[in-house]
């Protein structure tokens, strides 16, 4: 049996962090969930940049679009919103067989909008309008700033992937801004059945530290990391103010592993993806990653829910001059930066793309 789905019958959610409209056109994505088990999909503006500036399959739609007067980041979200609404109803059959657990798809707010909160929200719900889509994610960065507009979406009704996580600290942030969105419904006498996933990123840990740290540490931070996040996620699961919100109808967020595709050539190709098998998460894995894990026929152990021995791992760094908490601001800021990045080369393409194809209809 393959182990995606093995990893699938563990009770894993198996997600693709990819989205293009090749995928969409060629069938593809339908057989991911048809042979290898795929139940749900993310996207982020890197994705999206990447897709539209090596292919043409965008430019009919953009031409068309530049025909009703759009450009910019209203002609991408167009782009990307037809994407994901194609997506989100090829899994509609498992978000509604699931009840709404699985099946999910994510689109993200600007980048740009990261420290910003009013306008975060503001984002997030004429998104969520836009699609039109009950198994759309919209995600919001789980900065300082990003927190409360979740909370506010929570409210709202708005399922929500915080995204942009990296550490035990940033994930309880994540999952008490969530709780206080859901507690607020429950008082409002509103239903409390709002989706929501916490997504805190593993392999960019040990990128950080490579080359900076004795070889017995090699790749073993991102997985302590992901250790430590997952005994904190357990017991705040199990405690007494989730199961209040539990008796009211409500459902648990979710733990998501994201950056999970193996950037060491040197390692396993599905070094996170073993070490992250857990029941109830979703683990969130590049095109690349998915197809080599369905090459193999095993998995190995599930991930503890005591965190293993993640603290005497974390020792060790702490001993090699990792400064954990730092680290992890420290990533997140890049991964903030790394987004906003994307995003503007983004603009770039649609730029380029709409003057080009404005030229050639002209001609």
């Amino acid at each position: 049996m393959k182990a995606t789905q093995l990893l699938h019958n563990l009770g894993q959610s198996l997600w693709l962090d990819n989205i293009t409209r090749d995928l969409l056109n060629s069938n593809t994505l339908n057989r991911y969930i048809t042979e290898l088990s795929v139940t749900g999909l993310t996207s982020n503006p890197t994705i999206f940049n990447q897709a539209i500036k090596s292919s043409s399959d965008y430019d009919a739609a953009i031409r068309d679009n530049l025909l009703k007067g759009e450009t910019g980041e209203t002609l991408f979200f167009d782009l990307a919103i037809e994407d994901l609404t194609r997506a989100a109803d090829l899994f509609r059959p498992i978000y509604d067989r699931t009840n709404g657990v699985d099946g999910w798809v994510s689109l993200e707010v600007s980048p740009l909008l990261a420290y910003d909160t009013a306008s975060t929200l503001a984002a997030a719900k004429d998104l969520f309008a836009q699609a039109g889509r009950p198994n759309l994610y919209i995600k919001i960065p789980g900065t300082n700033e990003g927190l409360p507009a979740v909370e506010e979406a929570i409210f709202a009704g708005i399922p929500i992937n915080v995204t942009l996580l990296f550490s035990r600290e940033h994930y309880i942030a994540a999952a008490e801004a969530f709780l206080r969105g859901i507690e607020r419904r429950i008082a409002a006498g509103l239903k409390p059945t709002v989706g929501s996933v916490a997504s805190v990123f593993v392999s960019r840990w040990d990128a950080a530290v490579k080359g900076k740290v004795p070889a017995e540490l090699t790749n073993r931070l991102g997985i302590a990391i992901a250790e430590r996040t997952y005994k904190a996620c357990r017991e705040l699961l199990s405690s007494p103010r989730w199961q209040r919100v539990y008796n009211s109808g409500a459902r648990p967020q979710r733990l998501l592993w994201a950056s999970t595709g193996t950037k060491d050539p040197n390692a396993s190709d599905i070094l996170y993806v073993k070490a992250l098998a857990a029941p109830f998460t979703v683990n969130t894995m590049p095109e690349a990653t998915l197809r080599a894990l369905a090459e193999h026929t095993e998995l190995g152990t599930i991930l503890p829910a005591d965190g293993g021995d993640c603290e005497e791992v974390l020792a060790q760094f702490a001993k090699a001059g990792v400064e954990v908490d730092s680290l992890a601001a420290e990533l997140q800021d890049e991964g903030a930066k790394s987004f906003v990045k994307s995003w503007n080369e983004l603009m770039t393409v649609m730029a380029s793309k709409s003057a080009a194809l404005k030229k050639a209809a002209g001609n």
